[in-house]
């Protein structure tokens, strides 16, 4: 029995475990300075004014959310292919979801059905979009923003798949468009078989400074230690708040809103600053197996579609759209290979069709999902390990 090769896994080196023990054995295991240096180098690291470390992925969409503003009778438009949490966050906010169809050749949110589900629901109060930039491929953000413009939405750009991916700007050609560069608000998530590794963690990124602060507040319970934005005296609770104070002492805060506990501790921070390091150079060998699969399928008969080779795409998943799908997935695990599926639509699982979504209301969203398989796509997979997964795919078809 060969040893069992996954679809995805983190990848932790001597480096990372060092960083990890030198921040345990600091003064700090939360609300430390690794925090921020983590905050600064992955701004740097997408093109972003502003990063805001979090618990994990979830977080980041809810606060996200939270800081837009979302109202109990307006609505977002999400994709049906994507991990729930990227639609349940409205619903946690208590907005309501719209769903658009996904393109069939990229799999992500086709700009045409949005402009459709636009112009058949004008009697609801549209306010935003979720774009998934899903398996690594970075949704053309720059004809979204077009749109959002028109419409008065913001964008909520769900990068968890793709940190270093980037899109071709159509106005400009040749210059490279990364995370967030038209999003409000972008997300991330560093779950281990994710591009960044950290256990759980997430970021949020914006370039605008308005939201950054919001998020600053909403991630530690609606707190502010901020003297500027105080709003009692610190002799109220004796009646003495008849003038603006400026002096507090250091002990001083205020819950200003309702936040919540999303906070990263400084030994994940150091992990992520660690793995950091060397996303460029993991970047490129996902490119290089996405190459080496992409040469393999393209003249294979019972691969239907697949991901293929795509400039700035940052390959979290190659996904491919295969006849039989169960029986492979079934043959692959007998042979310890251990491929996934992602996703199973969001509006067909129960929670959602309680709410009146119903097969056929997607057709290309279920199409993929009835043939989509993730096959094994990590920087530390051996060469060997990508064949046998090839080999292991040819063999079961033949």
């Amino acid at each position: 029995m060969r040893k069992p090769i996954p679809y995805g896994r983190q990848e932790i080196t001597q480096g990372d475990i060092d960083a990890v023990i030198e921040t345990l054995q600091s003064d700090f295991l939360t609300q430390g300075p690794k925090i921020q240096l983590f905050e600064n180098e992955f701004a740097q690291y997408v093109d972003s004014n502003y990063a805001v470390a979090v618990s994990n992925g979830t977080a980041a969409l809810h606060l996200s959310v939270l800081a837009l503003g979302i109202k109990r009778d307006e609505y977002v438009i999400c994709s049906p292919i994507t991990f729930a949490a990227s639609v349940n966050c409205v619903k946690y906010c208590g907005g309501n979801v719209l769903f658009a169809d996904i393109d069939p050749d990229t799999y992500l949110m086709d700009i045409e059905s949005v402009k459709q589900v636009i112009e058949k629901n004008k009697d609801k109060k549209i306010v935003g979009i979720i774009p998934i930039d899903f398996a690594g491929r970075v949704v053309q953000l720059d004809e979204f923003k077009k749109l959002a413009n028109q419409h008065g939405l913001w964008i909520l750009e769900d990068s968890c798949h793709s940190p270093g991916g980037f899109f071709i700007d159509s106005e400009k050609k040749q210059q490279k468009a990364g995370n967030g560069q038209f999003a409000d608000l972008s997300i991330f998530s560093f779950h281990p078989v994710k591009h960044i590794a950290t256990g759980e963690g997430g970021m949020i990124t914006t370039n605008d400074e308005n939201l950054y602060k919001k998020l600053l507040e909403l991630r530690t319970h609606g707190i502010t230690r901020n003297v500027e934005l105080f709003e009692n005296s610190i002799d109220f609770a004796n009646g003495n708040s008849t003038e603006k104070q400026t002096d507090f002492p250091l002990w001083y805060m205020e819950m200003q809103s309702l936040g919540y506990n999303y906070r990263l501790t400084d030994f994940q921070a150091a992990l992520g600053s660690s793995q950091l390091m060397r996303a460029d150079r993991n970047l490129e060998r996902r490119k290089e197996i996405a190459k080496i699969y992409t040469e393999a399928f393209k003249d294979f008969k019972p691969v239907i579609n697949y991901s293929g080779f795509v400039e700035g795409h940052a390959y979290h998943l190659f996904v491919l759209e295969v006849t039989d799908r169960r029986g492979l997935y079934d043959y692959l695990r007998d042979h310890n290979i251990f491929a996934q599926v992602h996703y199973i639509p969001v509006h067909l699982m129960p929670y959602y069709k309680n709410q009146g979504w119903k097969e056929g209301d997607f057709p290309h969203a279920e199409r993929y999902y009835s043939r989509c398989i993730s096959i094994p796509m990590f920087p530390s997979i051996e060469n060997s390990s990508i064949q046998e997964t090839i080999n292991c795919i040819k063999d079961f078809y033949s």
